[in-house]
């Protein structure tokens, strides 16, 4: 599959913004990889790059050339993967991008179970905010998301919604989380520290207090749940956090309560992958897993 090579190295170079920067990756020579790229530009009748002082841009041309070679790459990835099933071991390497709420329990648990049953499959996670994992999907870096309250794009294949209730989090003790569902006055009248505007937990959250006209000033911002775990212990305050993320924050120090919802409505958490892309057979076989298990949620907690 030596045609695929260029495509590889077009696909670094765009990455890497700089052909110096991905010839490193590649251990090649600056000037033998730029001179693989000219002779493709040559062969195409058109550049794909835009040569720039400090390194390479692509063009509209090189733009569609990108968005062909990631789908032959993934493509190719697939059958490899195929490939491999028909041996009756599965292979390959799955790539998710997931908001925090799910990170530090729900997806730790599901990868374990699925390398349990399948050793050779490897995993990478990137976590953080719905729109930097749409961004990351749509260039192919990652094959599957799991974000809460995503903007649903066109190219935004949705293979299961998950309807998140708000939780309130904060210290044992703390007056009031006292019933089992505060009201989200009630949780306003103290200090507040929240998780960045970006993050689609916060902005449920400003959506509800928009629509009551309740004060929102937060003593402390973050874009790590994990910092605003640890810092309601340090001080009276309640941060927030989405149901399947809450028994993360549950402990001997620490409480959670889900918010009334005439207060604030439930969220979204979505699965999905790009839309007309077809999975490699781990990558797949993981989404279905994911959407039993959160089927499985949903049954359980009503």
């Amino acid at each position: 599959m030596r045609h695929l090579r260029i495509l590889q190295f077009i696909d670094i170079v765009a990455r890497a913004g700089s052909i110096r920067k991905a010839a490193e990756q590649l251990a090649l020579t600056s000037s033998a990889l730029n001179r693989r790229i000219q002779d493709f530009e040559e062969e195409l009748g058109t550049p794909i790059f835009e040569r720039l002082p400090r390194g390479v841009r692509l063009n509209a041309a090189g733009e569609l050339i990108l968005r062909h070679a990631r789908t032959q790459l993934a493509d190719v990835e697939k059958v490899r993967s195929q490939i491999a099933d028909l041996g009756g071991q599965r292979r390959g390497h799955i790539s998710v991008a997931c908001s925090q709420a799910v990170a530090y329990d729900f997806l730790a648990t599901q990868i374990a179970a699925y390398r349990a049953e399948f050793p050779s499959v490897t995993f990478s996670v990137e976590v953080g905010s719905h729109d930097a994992a749409q961004a990351a999907l749509a260039d192919f870096t990652v094959d599957i998301v799991l974000v809460f309250e995503p903007v649903i794009q066109a190219d935004l294949q949705v293979l299961y919604v998950l309807e998140e209730p708000l939780y309130a989090v904060a210290a044992r003790g703390h007056p009031a989380l006292d019933k089992p569902e505060p009201r989200l006055r009630e949780c306003l009248r103290h200090p507040i520290a929240l998780l960045r505007k970006s993050y689609g937990g916060r902005q449920l959250l400003e959506t509800a207090i928009s629509r009551k006209g309740l004060p929102l000033k937060p003593v402390l911002e973050s874009n790590s749940f994990e910092l605003l775990r640890r810092y309601v212990l340090h001080e009276r305050v309640i941060t927030f956090q989405t149901r399947i993320g809450a028994p993360f924050a549950e402990n001997d120090d620490l409480v959670s309560r889900p918010v009334d919802m005439r207060d604030v409505a439930p969220g979204r958490l979505v699965l999905g992958q790009l839309r007309g892309r077809s999975l490699p057979v781990a990558s797949a076989k993981f989404a279905n897993s994911l959407a039993q298990a959160l089927d499985n949620l949903r049954k359980t907690t009503g």
